[in-house]
């Protein structure tokens, strides 16, 4: 059995730029390598990061920063088009605003990621929508990213994975990933206590469980989410799995 690539790819400027590729699903598959990326933003990226992105063939990028956000760090790779999927950031906002009351602490914070999950199914569930539809267009490779790769794009991989019939254990591997490879740049919340910057700059397998609840809460179980919410159809998943699956 030939080497699997590389999972991470160490970029000088993009620490979170990962493969979904590699990972078995149940029915006896496994997702196929170099098809769908994850990263933080590629606003940053150097003239040999550029050289890597252009040799993987990253043709599309699907960004979910917000306005702001998006504006900062425009995509440096010229022949990548950007499909923006806006999901305007909530947290540093909120956590400011328990600061100012004089609320603020570790647990508060953790709360408030943990809510930000849950907003993306009850609020942004039609940006999640919009992705699968891309999918759906085959236009891999491919990469998905927000600002640091790891909420926005973290809840996304995770229904991509669900979609493809990849295990929960090993979903849940995938996202805790980050905590492996994303270097923080918390610079424009630089006035926040440690501890809270450590809950907004890690992921948790709290904040991911939260999201799901929410699934469960606003739809009834996961299968309906993925077919009422992401408009995945029997003949949708059967499209995505041929596409992004082998054998």
């Amino acid at each position: 059995m030939k080497d699997s690539p590389a999972r991470h790819l160490a970029l000088q400027g993009a620490s979170n730029f990962r493969d979904l590729g590699g990972y078995a699903t149940t029915d006896g598959r496994t997702t196929r390598w170099r098809h769908i990326f994850r990263s933080n933003h590629l606003g940053q990226l150097t003239a040999s990061d550029i050289e890597i992105v252009r040799a993987l063939g990253v043709r599309s990028a699907f960004d979910f920063r917000g306005l702001e956000e998006r504006t900062a760090g425009v995509c440096v790779v010229d022949e990548i088009a950007v499909h923006s999927l806006p999901i305007e950031p909530t947290v540093v906002a909120a956590l400011r605003a328990e600061l100012a009351a004089g609320k603020l602490t570790a647990p508060v914070a953790l709360e408030l990621m943990r809510e930000s999950y849950r907003n993306y199914v009850r609020h942004n569930t039609h940006s999640f929508r919009a992705l699968f539809g891309h999918l759906l267009e085959d236009r891999a490779p491919l990469v998905i990213h927000c600002t640091a790769g790891k909420d926005r794009t973290g809840f996304a991989s995770a229904l991509i994975l669900h979609a493809l019939g990849v295990a929960d254990e090993v979903i849940a591997e995938d996202y805790l990933l980050t905590n492996q490879h994303y270097k923080r740049d918390l610079s424009s919340a630089s006035d926040l206590p440690a501890d809270v910057l450590d809950a907004i700059g890690s992921v948790q397998a709290s904040y991911l469980a939260a999201a799901f609840e929410a699934v469960v809460s606003e739809y009834g179980d996961l299968e309906t989410y993925l077919r009422n919410g992401l408009k995945l159809g029997t003949a949708e998943r059967t499209a995505l799995k041929a596409r992004y699956l082998q054998a």
